[in-house]
């Protein structure tokens, strides 16, 4: 989905200077993470294999975002497709309940 703002109570990893800001953040399950392209250049990212669930985007241009909730907690680690050195991982914890 492509949006050109994020949803209230996300974390945004910003898409600038071909990099991704912060490139590790580490959330709760069922947070929803946006990614913003403050870029100049065309981006898309992509989840590398073996993640708990895949998630890609379409291609972003500047002032696109693109949003993902993360429901299984693991390890998510994501690259652009157009640009392989930029890379990021997203670690997701189980939320504790209480009764």
């Amino acid at each position: 989905m492509i949006t050109t703002a994020p949803p209230n109570g996300s974390n945004i990893i910003t898409i600038k200077d071909f990099g991704f800001s912060p490139a590790n953040l580490t959330i709760k399950t069922g947070t929803i993470v946006t990614w913003m392209n403050q870029d100049g250049a065309v981006h898309q990212i992509d989840s590398d294999s073996k993640t708990p669930v895949d998630f890609t985007s379409d291609s972003l241009v500047n002032g696109e975002s693109f949003s993902f909730t993360f429901t299984q907690p693991g390890t998510y680690t994501y690259h652009c497709v157009y640009h392989a050195p930029m890379k990021g991982t997203i670690i997701v914890q189980s939320r504790i309940l209480f009764s």
